[in-house]
């Protein structure tokens, strides 16, 4: 048994296709599937049923995939703590973040993590929560940036910064008279907001938990969409959208295409956070994301 047909064993548990299991190895379908039929036949069990369009793990081999998937990370960490003893800021640093975040914090983080360690390559992609949870959890992402609340046993999370929401309204919209909104006022307009699987939906469904309950006529969900997706319908006039700060002041348009307003207090914030595995041997890498971070947060 050796980690390479361990490596198969978790990957076709995750992917449930054994061509797309090849694929995510680099290695031939034939060359998967003799693999894992060595390595039922050396446990003296199926561990997979197939079927016509996937295969799944047999209730009986869901612990051995469990126990393949900590070996495989126990030997990741060995290579990483010999790594991390000869140059801790010398090798590659992978780093996720949720998509609301991203696209306005990596153009002034990566700079600063590139200055203080220039010899550590940095490999980063954005995502949503619930996947760079599983990439952290599995080894393939060193460091993600979410937003609390964030659970998990064997993290570590290091508050980076907070941030308010606003609304973001079209010129010449009528709420620009007010000085502040009314989450309750959110239920009487074309409320622009992300798709399922956004944390940033959820927080600004918070707000007012109405919307969720409405008939949804004044609702226009953007599935699989963006921030900027919604800042440039806000720009047409089709709606109005909330915004984390971060988000309200970018991007080439003239500053009198919008009208921002803040919330009544309580105003809505979210808490920015950095999460790594309390098992990962480079904490100076980690000091090197932290640092790269503004304190204050990002500003328009």
């Amino acid at each position: 048994m050796t980690l390479t047909e361990l490596r198969y064993l978790v990957a076709l548990a995750r992917e449930r296709h054994f061509g797309h299991a090849a694929q995510s190895c680099n290695v031939s379908q034939p060359t998967l599937s003799a693999a894992i039929k060595k390595l039922e036949e050396q446990l003296g069990m199926p561990l997979f049923e197939r079927r016509p369009r996937e295969v799944v793990v047999t209730p009986q081999a869901e612990p051995i995939v469990t126990q393949a998937q900590r070996v495989l990370e126990q030997a990741d960490l060995l290579s990483q703590m010999a790594m991390s003893q000869r140059d801790q800021l010398g090798s590659p640093l992978r780093v996720g973040a949720i998509f609301t975040v991203a696209p306005y914090l990596f153009p002034s983080m990566v700079p600063r993590v590139r200055k203080a360690a220039p010899d550590m390559p940095l490999f980063i992609e954005e995502n949503y929560t619930h996947v760079l949870r599983r990439k952290l959890e599995h080894g393939e992402l060193d460091a993600i940036i979410v937003a609390l609340p964030f659970s998990g046993g064997g993290l570590v999370r290091a508050h980076m910064y907070e941030e308010s929401f606003s609304v973001l309204l079209p010129k010449g919209h009528p709420w620009g008279k007010q000085q502040q909104i009314a989450p309750e006022q959110l239920l009487n307009e074309t409320l622009l907001l992300l798709g399922e699987g956004h944390c940033f939906r959820d927080q600004v469904m918070e707000l007012c938990p109405a919307i969720d309950s409405q008939s949804q006529r004044n609702l226009v969900q953007i599935e699989g969409g963006s921030l900027e997706t919604l800042r440039h319908m806000v720009a047409g006039g089709l709606g109005v959208t909330v915004l984390p700060n971060s988000a309200l002041y970018q991007h080439g348009y003239d500053k009198d295409t919008f009208t921002v307003r803040p919330f009544e207090e309580p105003v809505p914030s979210r808490t920015i956070a950095l999460v790594w595995r309390d098992s990962f041997p480079r904490p100076k890498a980690i000091e090197v994301l932290r640092q790269a971070v503004p304190k204050e947060g990002l500003s328009g």
